[in-house]
């Protein structure tokens, strides 16, 4: 299905701002929609021939639709939308003429002209209509609430017509909350309440307050229930802005334990400002939540923390045990530990910095690649380089794969270059290329197609004749195989390079354990 932009774009002339603007009817038009319990349609004129093209609909969420289908892309023409022709042409509101009928369903038609205000604040010229058509099946005598939300619903259709309606949208800010099925509140000119939906009075209970609100001052209202009395000032602030014709940002309110969402609008229909429109919600559960997973993730974070310290611990009395064995052989199996329990600790670090399970990897590859020169055994001095990037990786990859890639990196360094291959040659010119006479290590690293491709190469005298890939090696190199196959779910592939030196070529993939979480099945091998 084409995007509103693309349909305007593709049939229409008009211009960005225009499209823009559009853009903003169709995100705050829920509001409307719902108020006038009627779908909307959004209409372009197409090349000025009589017809008309749907860019965007929207069905009502308190009452029941009155199309069936989808709309958006239906080109009409004719007496069909002559309605719409009389609302373009002329800039008024048309609601004359005698219902219509979508096979069964009888429906009332009217008609919106959508105008831009001109840099200069007067009313432009109509650029699109927007069509509002209510199911009459179910018409019977409406209750006081709907009276309330036809009347607030006309008053902010005329202020579409003029140009007034949406208000601008602030930073950050979504069109998902308040709606009107949450708590509806209307202002007169004075600031006072001339009605209040029933689910708008429970939420002002919540918050401490037992009488009817009509005949309330609002913005003094909200003052007096906060409990932060600067909170208590913006949201007063906020009504007696929308008062003024302002569009103000959304407030929140706190009392008593309880937490309200609060959208204030202004209502100047023929731009005369007759009061306002006030949207809340009880949103006590939604911030009681939130509280608990920033106290879940702080918790998460010291965890991680003290992991990390456990863990460097661990290394220090391995690197104290280290020191006072005699034995060579000891020594050096004790110190490759050392390393080992490093590399993890510096996952564990990275995460405890982390507002989230999921670690900047890349910074990690840089600190563990200039811990392998430093530290690996041999006379050689070798060179480390990162090309590519890992981009952000999950928790339960990022352990594992930092510990792969300390492994191949020192195995890299220790085997790849024996002191009798030393070169002092300048590096190669050539970006991204391994240098044929400096010794050097490679990382290269990217995605594709939801995997990691990882590759660890180096140009040193390669891998020795008759060498097993499957079996051979060092406990480095059968630690690597296990984490990759089993824990990582991935593959890997040592292999002489091309050019010389060894190749360790690694595929991760990035999407796995999803399917299992969802469906309790076992993942691929």
């Amino acid at each position: 299905m084409s995007t509103l932009r693309d349909l305007a774009e593709e049939h229409t002339a008009l211009r960005p701002a225009d499209i823009d603007h559009l853009h903003r009817i169709a995100g705050d038009w829920q509001l409307l929609s719902d108020l006038s319990f009627a779908d909307l349609l959004l209409w372009v004129p197409v090349d000025g021939d009589g017809t008309f093209l749907c860019v965007a609909q929207v069905r009502p969420t308190t009452a029941p639709t009155a199309y069936l289908d989808d709309q958006v892309g239906r080109i009409v023409g004719g007496a069909e939308v002559a309605h719409l022709e009389v609302a373009h042409r002329q800039g008024r509101i048309w609601r004359e003429g005698d219902p219509v009928w979508y096979g069964d369903v009888p429906a009332r038609h009217e008609a919106i002209p959508v105008r831009l205000r001109t840099g200069d604040g007067e009313a432009g010229e109509v650029i699109a209509v927007v069509g509002r058509d209510t199911n009459l099946s179910t018409a019977r005598t409406p209750s006081q609430l709907e009276l309330n939300y036809l009347t607030t619903a006309d008053d902010l259709a005329q202020m579409i017509a003029d140009g007034t309606f949406p208000p601008p949208r602030h930073p950050g800010e979504t069109t998902s909350a308040p709606r009107v099925g949450d708590g509806l509140v209307r202002l007169d000119a004075n600031g006072k309440v001339t009605y209040a939906s029933p689910n708008a009075q429970s939420a002002y209970r919540r918050l401490g307050y037992a009488s009817h609100l009509v005949g309330e001052d609002l913005a003094k209202l909200h003052r007096r229930l906060a409990g932060d009395p600067l909170e208590g000032t913006d949201a007063g602030n906020a009504v007696l802005a929308a008062l003024r014709g302002e569009a103000p940002p959304r407030r929140e309110i706190d009392a008593r334990g309880a937490t309200m969402l609060t959208r204030a609008l202004p209502l100047m229909p023929a731009g005369v400002p007759i009061g306002a429109l006030v949207l809340v919600r009880d949103i006590t559960e939604v911030r009681r939540r939130d509280r608990a997973l920033i106290t879940k993730d702080a918790t998460i974070r010291e965890i991680h923390h003290r992991v990390k310290n456990n863990l460097q611990t661990v290394a220090a009395l391995l690197r104290l045990q280290a020191r006072r064995v005699a034995m060579p052989e000891a020594r050096v199996a004790l110190e490759e530990s050392v390393r080992r329990v490093a590399s993890i600790a510096l996952v564990h670090e990275t995460l405890s910095l982390s507002s989230d399970e999921a670690v900047e990897f890349d910074g990690i590859v840089d600190r563990v690649a200039s811990a392998a020169t430093e530290v690996a055994a041999t006379e050689v001095s070798v060179g480390m380089r990162r090309r590519g990037t890992f981009g952000i990786l999950p928790a339960e990859i990022a352990t594992s794969l930092v510990m792969v890639l300390n492994e191949l990196l020192l195995n890299a360094v220790e085997h790849g270059f024996p002191p009798a291959d030393e070169e002092t040659a300048a590096p190669s010119p050539v970006e991204g290329a391994v240098s044929a006479s400096r010794p050097e290590v490679v990382v290269t690293a990217h995605r594709a197609r939801k995997q990691l491709h990882v590759t660890v190469t180096d140009n040193g005298r390669g891998l020795p004749e008759q060498f097993d890939a499957e079996r051979g090696g060092n406990l480095g190199l059968q630690i690597v195989r296990a984490l990759v196959t089993g824990e990582l779910r991935g593959t890997i592939d040592l292999r002489n390079g091309a050019e010389g030196g060894t190749e360790a070529a690694i595929v991760v993939p990035l999407a796995r354990g999803t399917t299992d979480r969802l469906t309790g099945r076992a993942g691929p091998p």
